[in-house]
């Protein structure tokens, strides 16, 4: 089997996990595999990076400068496993972005990748070395080094995956899969054997930090099979696929609750209620990239106005309020809200989901503020207070423990 590892910044945070993550790769290979390892800047570097940049400048410019700067973190990382592996008595080769034939836009600190030129990469495979590369970074069409962004190596990891049609993409993190709800919160809560992509998506996006979604998109457009586990055990992750390859997946309603606490609701009162109103108010917060989520209007009054609200990140609320104001008679922000929302396939074929979900919070006592549904979804604002209770009192009615 060919496998693509990749290891993110707690598990190789210090020169001890760098050495244990070489044994967990020799294991692999001497399992008969070939390997491809991505690894991320050790726990702590890329922030200290950025801590550097701050001392010249406060708002550190998302500049190619930037880019060369914050790379150098997994370019560290991938050449110390390779020296630990060859030390140990295995042929292995550190790989820069550059190196790996990972082409990007030219979008600094926050490139896409276009293309994978894997000559290398299959170079070393045929020469029996296992491969690491440098993850969260490539180059772009001018040669210049490129970052992508936040979760940037398991973007790299599913991207290689991809290019070499792997026959499976391990993502090792200092948790050992995706649960049906935050540990946390709820101590019941159940790892997962299976998920589908789009499970998965939904709970990333709502708030579940395991993946990050751009990863998760990837690997559904590349067919790429996931697994997320822990580097600090030997317990089975979470396998994130393609719905065809799940058993009797519908008979699973709900696969997991997600808490989502970064939110804040703007609210319009006076909207004119004609025409191109909304249009317009939507068209300005886009322009200033501010992610709207949960939209609601109120049946317009006689005065020919009307209330609408709508959900955005907690950080992004007070531009929001700048960008809207003067185009409703008051604009009011609250941020002691969260959002609670109800993942699973199993919802397509079986009624009664939502009803369950309001009766639960109903009897709780928790006011529902929002609602927004999709195919696999139910998301729900409440007051920030009672988020936690939510969730558990969900995990429980959806008997997401047994």
């Amino acid at each position: 089997m060919l496998i693509v590892q990749k290891y993110g910044g707690t598990s190789v945070g210090t020169l001890e996990r760098i050495q244990e993550v070489a044994k967990r790769v020799i294991e692999s290979k001497n399992a008969g595999h070939s390997l491809v390892v991505i690894v991320s800047a050790m726990s702590g570097v890329t922030n200290r990076l950025i801590e550097y940049a701050e001392f010249f400048s406060k708002n550190a410019p998302q500049s190619k400068d930037m880019d060369m700067l914050l790379s150098a973190g997994e370019r560290i990382t991938s050449s110390l496993l390779s020296i630990a592996l060859n030390t140990m008595g295995y042929k292995a080769i550190a790989m820069s972005g550059r190196n790996a034939g990972i082409i990007t836009d030219a979008s600094a600190t926050k490139a896409r990748i276009k293309r994978i030129h894997t000559k290398n990469i299959q170079t070393a495979l045929d020469d029996d070395k296992i491969v690491v590369i440098a993850g969260f970074q490539g180059v772009n069409e001018d040669g210049e080094v490129t970052t992508l962004g936040r979760g940037g190596s398991d973007l790299s990891a599913v991207a290689v995956a991809g290019a070499l049609k792997a026959d499976l993409c391990e993502i090792y993190t200092d948790v050992d899969g995706v649960y049906t709800t935050d540990p946390r919160i709820e101590p019941k809560a159940k790892k997962l054997d299976k998920i589908s992509y789009d499970e998965m998506l939904e709970l990333a996006s709502m708030g579940a930090k395991v993946l990050q979604n751009r990863s998760v998109e990837l690997a559904k457009k590349l067919n790429v099979n996931l697994i997320t586990r822990s580097s600090f055990n030997h317990n089975e992750g979470t396998l994130i696929t393609g719905e065809n390859n799940m058993q009797n997946m519908e008979d699973v309603v709900i696969s997991g609750i997600a808490l989502d606490k970064n939110q804040a609701r703007v609210t319009l009162r006076g909207v004119v209620d004609k025409p191109g109103v909304a249009a317009e108010i939507f068209s300005k917060l886009a322009s200033k990239n501010i992610n709207v989520d949960m939209i609601i209007q109120n049946t317009s009054k006689a005065d020919g106005t009307t209330t609408l609200g709508f959900t955005v990140p907690e950080n992004e609320m007070d531009l929001a309020k700048q960008v809207v104001d003067g185009l409703a008679s008051s604009v009011e922000i609250e941020a002691d809200i969260v959002k609670v929302s109800i993942v699973g396939v199993g919802m397509k074929s079986h009624s009664g989901v939502a009803s369950k979900a309001f009766s639960t919070l109903a009897n709780e006592g928790i006011n529902i503020e929002m609602i927004s549904t999709s195919e696999i979804k139910i998301s729900i604002i409440v007051a920030a207070k009672y988020g936690e209770l939510a969730v558990r009192a969900l995990h429980n009615a959806y008997e997401l423990d047994a």
